[in-house]
């Protein structure tokens, strides 16, 4: 294990931004089970809103903020899919939170169910943490770009693999893009297997903010400590685990 110092806290799967009041998830694919041809485990909508509402319970933020791919389906809108995200709206509004949406790729159905704030890329309160859904490259202008020092994205949905067990994961990468540090999250969905980063390189990743995938140092959550447990960047974790 390693020492990292962030100014923010890895919750679970989620991120909370103290200095902005601020819980960030990503990828939530809600319908994700109803548009699977295999029967799922679990039912995804309440698994999410269950999971949410204890963070909520946890952290107490002012903003929720969605970094991108909150429904699945790129097509048609599964049965029971509105009903889900009327509850997690509602589910956030009772915390007292609002609720932001940073569109993903597989959110362009999300205008037609969702009427609250989007933004491609959502500036927090702090100031300094951009959240954008990191599938692409995100549009600040000059000023706006010089202030950042973190983005916060989702997009590759990142795990390790550790002692024969494939875990979710977050990625650090310090001053990985345009100057600024990049904290990469995991699936929200628990139905997402995740992209193994052990072995992967700076092409295998689809996001543009991941410049320099050996610089990246990944993290797992303990349920036993209820803190990250954050590894070598994966330049050296490679040869260690």
């Amino acid at each position: 294990m390693t020492d990292v110092d962030l100014p923010v806290s890895p919750v679970e799967r989620a991120l909370y931004v103290p200095g902005a009041d601020a819980l960030v998830v990503a990828d939530v694919h809600l319908g994700r089970a109803a548009d699977s041809r295999i029967d799922a485990p679990i039912d995804d909508g309440t698994d999410v809103r269950e999971r949410l509402a204890d963070l909520l319970s946890r952290t107490a933020p002012r903003t929720v903020v969605v970094a991108g791919d909150l429904l699945h389906s790129f097509r048609r809108l599964p049965r029971g899919v509105e009903d889900d995200l009327a509850a997690l709206e509602d589910c956030v509004a009772d915390a007292g939170a609002d609720l932001v949406v940073t569109p993903g790729n597989h959110d362009p159905l999300l205008e037609s169910v969702f009427d609250g704030e989007t933004a491609p890329a959502y500036r927090l309160a702090d100031d300094e943490t951009v959240v954008c859904h990191g599938h692409e490259r995100p549009e600040l202008d000059a000023d706006a770009d010089a202030d950042v020092t973190r983005y916060v994205v989702g997009h590759d949905h990142p795990a390790l693999s550790v002692d024969g067990r494939t875990v979710p994961c977050f990625l650090y990468g310090p001053n990985a893009y345009a100057g600024a540090d990049v904290i990469v999250l995991p699936a929200f969905t628990t139905l997402a297997a995740g992209a193994t980063v052990n072995g992967m390189r700076t092409r295998d990743f689809q996001s543009p903010l991941v410049t320099d995938a050996d610089a990246f140092h990944p993290a797992v959550w303990d349920d036993s400590s209820g803190e990250p447990l954050w590894f070598p960047a994966l330049g050296e974790c490679r040869r260690l685990l």
